[in-house]
C-alpha cells in the first residue's frame, strides 16, 4: 500500500477535519463549541484494517476498535499509578455486561448474571445465547484468538453452558487463575449472534467474511464509518447499559502515517491526542512542554534480538552468549530510544525476585563476547542476516544498525533484512529468520504467560526463536498451575535464571507507551492493549 497518499497538507487537513467533526469547534459559536466538546479528534499512524480483531492479520488498531465497539462479560477494574495516570488493576476484575459472577464451591465452574437491560446496537436484546455462539467462536476460529483463549484454559465449546437468557456459565477444564483474567482480554468480546448468523456460510460459520466489513456489537460506541486507510468514525450508543455513559459523543480517528504531521497537528491544537511518535519526538514533546504526554512502561512487554536457536549457528548456546556480551545495550538506550525505555541489563547474576521482565546479567563486554566465540568454534567469525519489520522503524531501524556495528567487532558480518510490517508476522512464522529484531507483549501481566508464548516448546505461534527444551516447559506448566506461592514463586526463578542462561532472546529494554494530548484532555488511561479506551475520556 503507498502512503504517500495520505499525506495531507494543512488546508486539506483542516478542510476534511472540520467538516468532520461538526466544525471541530474552532470557530466561535456556541454550538460548535459544544459540539467540539463532546467530539475527540484522533490522528493516528495506521487505522484499522478489519473490524474483527478475530479475523487473520488483522492489526493492532482494531484491537482498540473491538473494545470500545464490543462488550466482554468482564473488564479489569481501574487503579491509579505513582505518578497520577489511571491503569488498568491486573489483579481485579469488574462487572460489564455480567453484572455479577460467582465461581462455584468446588472452583471447578462460574456462572454469569448478564443485564437484563443491555441490547446490541441494532436493538435486540443481548442473551446467554449470544455469549455462548461468541465464546464458541473464539475456540474455533483458531490462530491467535483461539490460542489466546488456550491461555486461560479456554478450551472447547462444551465448557460453555447456557443455563438460561440471562445466566451464562464456564466449565472448568482445570482450576487455572489466569481463566477469568482471560475472559476480561480483548478476545472473547460479545457479537449479535443473530445478526452474524444471517451472514455466515457453510464455508465461513463464523461469519468471518462480512464481521471483517461490518460491526455488530452492543459496546459503548457504534461505528459510524469507515474508509480503510483514511478516516474511522464511532458515535456513542445512548443505549449502553455496561457502565457509565461515555462523555464524548463521538471519536473521529484520522490516519496520518506521517509522525511529524500528526505531532505538527497536535501542537497546533488541531488534534486532541496522538501516539506512536519516534522516541525522539516524545523526548522533545516533554521539553516544549505544549501537550501532555502520558509514558506507562508495557507491561510484560520486551524489545529483544530473537536467535533460532533451531538451526546453525544459533543452535550453540556459547554463540548465543557471546552475542548477549556484544549488544551495544546503552547507545540503543541513547540513541535509539532517547530513554524512553526500561533497560533489561546489567542486572544481578542470581534471580532474586519472580518478577518478568528484569534485567538479564549482560553488559557490553567485547573481549567475553570474542572468548565465547572462539569456545563456541566461531573464533573467524562468519555472516548472516538480521532482521526487522519496518513498521517498527522509527526504533528499530537505529537499533539494528547499531547491532550490526557492534557484531562486525566480534567478526559477525551481517546483512540487514527489512520486512514490511504487512508480512512480518507471517515471515516470523516460518521460522527462518537467524537473527530478529521483536517486540512483543503479553496482555496478562504473569511472567509464566510471557513464557509459555515466547518459550514453551508446544507454542509455535510467538515462540520465533523455535526454543525447545523439556525442562523449561515443565517448569512453566508447574508455574502455571501452581496453587503454593513459594512454590510459585520458586519455579518462575529457576525459569527466568534458565532463559539467561540459554539466550533465546536477547532482552534490550522495556517499551513505554507514549500518548500526547491536549491539557483539556482527562479519562486517559492505559490498557494492555495499548489503545485508547475512549469510554473514559472527558474534555475540559
Amino acid at each position: 500500500m503507498s502512503h504517500s497518499s495520505f499525506f495531507l497538507s494543512r488546508r486539506q487537513f483542516l478542510q476534511t477535519t472540520l467538516a468532520g467533526a461538526t466544525a471541530a469547534g474552532f470557530h466561535g459559536s456556541d454550538v460548535a463549541a459544544q459540539g467540539r466538546s463532546e467530539t475527540l479528534l484522533v490522528v493516528q499512524e495506521l487505522g484499522p484494517n478489519s473490524l474483527d480483531m478475530q479475523g487473520v492479520g488483522s492489526n493492532q488498531t482494531v484491537n482498540g476498535l473491538s473494545w470500545n465497539c464490543y462488550d466482554r462479560l468482564l473488564t479489569y477494574a481501574s487503579k491509579t499509578l505513582p505518578d497520577g495516570t489511571l491503569s488498568y488493576d491486573r489483579e481485579k476484575l469488574a462487572p460489564e455486561l455480567a453484572e455479577s459472577w460467582e465461581v462455584a464451591a468446588d472452583g471447578m465452574s462460574c456462572a454469569f448474571k448478564l443485564r437484563k437491560d443491555a441490547k446490541f446496537h441494532d436493538g435486540t436484546p443481548v442473551t446467554a445465547s449470544d455469549v455462548k455462539w461468541s465464546f464458541d467462536r473464539a475456540v474455533k476460529v483458531g490462530g491467535f484468538p483461539t490460542f489466546q483463549m488456550s491461555a486461560g484454559s479456554l478450551e472447547k465449546t462444551e465448557q460453555f453452558v447456557v443455563v438460561d437468557d440471562h445466566t451464562f456459565r464456564i466449565d472448568y477444564v482445570r482450576k487455572d487463575k489466569l481463566l477469568l483474567f482471560n475472559v476480561a482480554v480483548v478476545v472473547p468480546f460479545i457479537i449479535n449472534s443473530q445478526l452474524a448468523k444471517k451472514n455466515a456460510t457453510p464455508e465461513d460459520p463464523w461469519a468471518l467474511s462480512w464481521l471483517k466489513n461490518n460491526e455488530a456489537g452492543g459496546g459503548a460506541y457504534k461505528l459510524d464509518s469507515w474508509k480503510p486507510g483514511t478516516e474511522t468514525i464511532l458515535t456513542r450508543f445512548d443505549d449502553w447499559k455496561s457502565g457509565p455513559l461515555p462523555k464524548i459523543k463521538r471519536i473521529i480517528m484520522r490516519d496520518i502515517p506521517s509522525a511529524g504531521t500528526r505531532r505538527a497537528t497536535l501542537e497546533r491544537g488541531d488534534a486532541d491526542l496522538s501516539s506512536g511518535f519516534a522516541p525522539r519526538d516524545f523526548d522533545q514533546v516533554i521539553k516544549d512542554g505544549k501537550v501532555k504526554v502520558s509514558g506507562v512502561p508495557i507491561p510484560n512487554a520486551l524489545w529483544s534480538l530473537a536467535l533460532n536457536t533451531a538451526k546453525p549457528p544459533f543452535d550453540n548456546v556459547k554463540l548465543r552468549q557471546a552475542l548477549a556480551w556484544a549488544m551495544p545495550y546503552e547507545q540503543i538506550q541513547s540513541s535509539a530510544f532517547f530513554g524512553r525505555a526500561v533497560p533489561m541489563y546489567g542486572g544481578p547474576t542470581e534471580v532474586s525476585k519472580p518478577v518478568w521482565p528484569q534485567p538479564f546479567p549482560y553488559v557490553t563486554d567485547l573481549d567475553k563476547a570474542k572468548a565465547l566465540m572462539k569456545e563456541a568454534g566461531f573464533e573467524t567469525g562468519f555472516e548472516t542476516t538480521l532482521s526487522l519489520d519496518t513498521g517498527t522503524a522509527t526504533v528499530g531501524e537505529p537499533t539494528i544498525v547499531l547491532i550490526q556495528e557492534s557484531l562486525a567487532k566480534i567478526g559477525i558480518k551481517t546483512d540487514i533484512n527489512k520486512i514490511p510490517g504487512a508480512n512480518w508476522r507471517t515471515t516470523l512464522n516460518k521460522k527462518e529468520l537467524p537473527l530478529a529484531l521483536n517486540r512483543f507483549s503479553g496482555w496478562l501481566d504473569y511472567p509464566e504467560y510471557y513464557f509459555y508464548w515466547n518459550f514453551h516448546g508446544n507454542n509455535s505461534i510467538f515462540n520465533i526463536s523455535s526454543y525447545q527444551n523439556k525442562e523449561m516447559d515443565k517448569l512453566i506448566d508447574k508455574a502455571r498451575f501452581a496453587t503454593n506461592a513459594a512454590e510459585y514463586e520458586t519455579t518462575v526463578k529457576a525459569f527466568i535464571a534458565l532463559c539467561m542462561r540459554d539466550v533465546p532472546v536477547i532482552p534490550l529494554n522495556q517499551p513505554i507507551h507514549d500518548v500526547a494530548m491536549q491539557k483539556n484532555i482527562g479519562g486517559y488511561e492505559f490498557w494492555f492493549h495499548r489503545e485508547p479506551d475512549f469510554r473514559q475520556f472527558t474534555k475540559g
